[in-house]
C-alpha cells in the first residue's frame, strides 16, 4: 500500500535575482524589484510530500520525527536567517529564484533519504506563489 506523508517547514531568507552576465539595465528589466542590490526577503514555507510503502511493523511510510528531524539538519538550518547569495555555498553561482530554491532542497533531501521514497518538494515564495519540483 503506497501512502504520502507531508511536513511542513519554512524558514526566512535574502536573496538578489541577478544575472551577471547581463547588464545592470537588463537585470533590472527582467528581475524588477527582486534585482535590489540591497536584496529582499521572503518567509518561505515548504512542504515536503514523502511517498512509499508502508511498513507492517510499523505502520508508517517514514518516521515524520526523522522527516522533521532532517529538514531542520539539512534545510532551516542551512537556510533560516541567511542572504542565500552570500552566506550559502549552493547559490554562491546559481540565481537563487524559487524554482532553483526547490530543486536544491529536493536534492539536498533526497540524497539523505532511502531511494524507496519518491519525494516532491514544494515551496512557498508568497501565499500566493509556489512552486514545485518534481512535478
Amino acid at each position: 500500500m503506497k501512502v504520502a506523508v507531508y511536513r511542513k517547514a519554512h524558514f526566512n531568507a535574502a536573496h538578489r535575482l541577478h544575472n551577471p552576465n547581463w547588464s545592470d539595465q537588463k537585470n533590472k528589466e527582467v528581475f524588477g524589484l527582486c534585482n535590489n542590490p540591497n536584496y529582499h526577503g521572503h518567509n518561505y514555507e515548504m512542504e515536503i510530500k514523502v511517498v512509499g510503502e508502508v511498513d507492517p511493523e510499523t505502520g508508517y511510510v517514514i518516521d515524520l520525527k526523522i522527516l522533521k528531524d532532517l529538514i531542520k539538519a539539512q534545510i532551516e538550518d542551512r537556510f533560516d536567517h541567511k542572504n542565500l547569495n552570500l552566506d550559502t555555498e549552493e547559490f554562491k553561482d546559481l540565481n537563487p529564484t524559487a524554482e532553483h530554491i526547490c530543486y536544491v532542497i529536493w536534492k539536498i533531501l533526497t540524497q539523505h533519504l532511502d531511494k524507496k521514497y519518491e519525494v516532491q518538494v514544494r515551496l512557498y515564495e508568497t501565499p500566493r506563489n509556489y512552486v514545485e519540483y518534481p512535478v
